[in-house]
């Protein structure tokens, strides 16, 4: 797999939030991806920094241009060092939160991507990684 553009964005305010949103959009398009893919890789970027800030105390996302082969596709990381999450799989759960949220954020991101991937470690932090491909 080929990197050929990588950003990072800070995650520690409800602006900032919104500047993960319009920076996702604009890199989805730049790719190629249809309105669709758009609305589905922006939706579950906004939720992960949303549960970034609100769960892990803030943090950032690198946003990354990828290509396999012919395929191109956008890879976003999400981290924090947080408290954690002790029981991933009840979290990916829907209307399982922690918060005052609907519970959708994880499960929701999971279904909106192509690849998904999470690690988190109580005390540490967590990371998600999700993928959206043309």
């Amino acid at each position: 797999m080929t990197v050929s553009k990588t950003e990072t964005i800070s995650v520690r305010s409800g602006d900032d939030v919104v500047r993960v949103r319009q920076r996702v959009r604009a890199l989805a398009i730049d790719i190629g991806l249809g309105l669709v893919d758009q609305t589905k890789i922006v939706t579950a970027a906004s939720e992960l920094a949303r549960n970034t800030l609100d769960y892990g105390g803030g943090g950032e996302v690198r946003a990354e241009s990828v290509q396999a082969g012919t395929r191109k596709g956008l890879r976003l990381t999400f981290e924090d060092q947080g408290p954690g999450i002790a029981d991933i799989e009840q979290a990916m759960t829907d209307h399982y939160t922690s918060g005052k949220g609907l519970g959708l954020g994880l499960g929701g991101a999971k279904r909106l991507s192509n690849e998904f991937h999470i690690e988190s470690t109580p005390g540490v932090g967590t990371r998600v990684m999700i993928a959206r491909w043309k």
